[in-house]
């Protein structure tokens, strides 16, 4: 991820998460418990939010990302370690984590599908796995629009794509969903599921 873009993200999103992502991002948050890990905790948008679970590792493969950070980290009020990788290959044991968090990165994941995977193997059973993201929207012409505008939204935002299935992503992967909440006429939601005891 480059440097300006881990620069000017905060300052481009600041609209968005004032007006509605911040409550989003707390009403989500609210629900994780005990050890935590954020995957792509990008500029740590979500640490100072983070308040009644008992140790967050955040994950970030940009060193851009994780100095733009370090600023955040000072907002805390729960320990947060942060951890210097991506989503394809965690290097957590199975079952680690009391929760998951996602918000706005699996868009960007090169490899979603295996992201997916490590989420939930480091994920306890019984265990939440919460996520935040832009999704590909029902409305057909919405939707061409999208995959219209992906290439060069890629090429602007490093590497987002717009046209990214992540409701179905999720649903394949045998998680129980709790709740899914719309935002913006569905091109964003919030969905709370649990990784079944099986």
């Amino acid at each position: 991820m480059g440097r300006m873009f881990a620069k000017g993200y905060d300052f481009f999103m600041r609209p968005l998460e004032k007006k509605k992502f911040k409550k989003i991002r707390e009403e989500l948050l609210f629900k994780a418990n005990g050890c935590v890990l954020e995957i792509g905790s990008g500029t740590g948008i979500n640490f100072p939010l983070y308040k009644s679970v008992e140790k967050v590792v955040a994950t970030e493969p940009s060193s851009y990302m994780i100095e733009r950070a370090q600023e955040k980290l000072k907002q805390t009020r729960v320990q947060i370690e942060m951890v210097q990788t991506g989503a394809e290959k965690l290097p957590f044991p199975d079952n680690s984590f009391d929760a998951v968090v996602a918000t706005l990165v699996l868009c960007t994941i090169p490899d979603p599908n295996q992201a997916m995977f490590e989420m939930i193997r480091v994920c306890k059973p019984g265990g939440k796995l919460l996520f935040f993201e832009h999704v590909k929207m029902d409305n057909p012409f919405l939707a061409g629009l999208q995959e219209l505008l992906t290439p060069a939204w890629k090429k602007l935002c490093d590497g987002c794509c717009l046209n990214r299935d992540t409701l179905t992503l999720i649903k394949n992967n045998n998680l129980i969903i709790n709740e899914i909440n719309s935002f913006y006429n569905g091109l964003f939601l919030s969905v709370e599921t649990i990784k079944s005891n099986c």
